[in-house]
């Protein structure tokens, strides 16, 4: 009898256990011990030798490196909602699959906006640096003042489902008012928030901006140096959806002139890089891209980029396909 042998799909990282071992049970896998993200080269000689490749955020799919020749992979699971490291478009023309894993990391990324705004507002980040400098001299009414979350306006900019999950916890969590921005008018949230007339209005009007668009050749650097300079001096600005939404450099030179108040960060313009004004600005919390950094997320994620790839593989339509 004839031996099937089963595809075979590279791991670009190390993932969960769960994840791991459930796609061992599928395909002949290689996986990544060393946790190093793979160059171009590296990219290459996985496309070229594996039928799927379970990839992430920082795997740069350029079209030069999807372009090589001779090509093995026809498909991309991304680990991830956003797709912006992978040239789609070249995707489609060298006909390889892309998919990705929406809805499962919805309340993890939505938990950590709330987190970084309550970080940023009451100066979290500051505090606990000074308090293990071993400076602290005691409390005293005025010291290390911040500022109240509750019952402040709050401005979304990209009004998907992750940025409705930040609505309902603000309103009902701290009695916040929303307002949100995106090119279309949202899905229905029973009125939970108003849609504000043009970014630069929300921006002007918002005690707090949190960040949940896609990363796209429209939303780049959406916040520029003058739409950040319209905000309120009190102001913070939050996010958690890609870096190059932002003006890394106009962010840091708007917090270090005291432009706005602060600014939560979760995600980066050059990760794993940093702007290096943004990390001697005092008044910012920085973290290393946790949004969907639980295990019980992770797991989900994986398990749809598993999945998305085992019926990309058998001739199926993948629950997940992005292009």
């Amino acid at each position: 009898m004839a031996v099937v042998s089963r595809p075979r799909v590279a791991l670009t990282q190390r993932y969960t256990p769960a994840t791991e071992a459930r796609a061992r049970e599928l395909f002949e896998v290689t996986d990544n011990p060393g946790d190093t993200p793979y160059d171009a080269d590296g990219l290459r000689m996985l496309l070229a030798t594996h039928d799927g490749v379970l990839c992430t955020v920082t795997d740069r799919l350029t079209r030069e490196v999807l372009a090589v020749t001779p090509r093995r992979a026809r498909v991309l699971a991304n680990c991830g909602v956003g797709v912006n490291h992978i040239d789609r478009e070249a995707a489609r023309e060298f006909g390889l699959i892309v998919t990705n894993t929406p809805d499962v990391l919805t309340d993890d990324t939505a938990d950590l906006a709330i987190a970084l705004m309550l970080m940023t507002m009451r100066r979290l980040g500051e505090a606990e640096r000074l308090l293990r400098s071993g400076t602290w001299t005691g409390l005293r009414p005025t010291f290390h003042l911040g500022q109240r979350l509750t019952g402040k306006r709050l401005g979304i900019i990209g009004y998907g489902r992750i940025g409705r999950a930040v609505a309902q916890r603000a309103h009902h969590g701290f009695g916040m008012s929303v307002q949100y921005w995106s090119p279309r008018a949202g899905a229905d949230d029973g009125g939970l928030a108003e849609r504000a007339t043009s970014v630069e209005a929300l921006l002007g009007s918002s005690d707090v901006v949190s960040l949940h668009c896609p990363a796209t050749p429209d939303t780049r650097h959406l916040l520029h140096a003058d739409r950040i300079a319209r905000m309120v001096p009190w102001g913070v600005l939050i996010n958690t959806a890609r870096g190059d939404v932002v003006d890394e450099g106009a962010l840091a030179e708007a917090l270090h002139a005291g432009v706005i108040a602060g600014a939560g960060l979760d995600v980066y313009e050059r990760e794993p890089a940093l702007h290096p004004r943004l990390v001697t600005a005092p008044n910012t919390v920085l973290l290393p891209h946790l949004g969907s950094a639980t295990t019980e997320t992770r797991d989900a994620m994986g398990l749809k980029a598993v999945e998305n790839l085992r019926a990309a593989l058998s001739g199926e339509a993948p629950p997940d396909r992005v292009a």
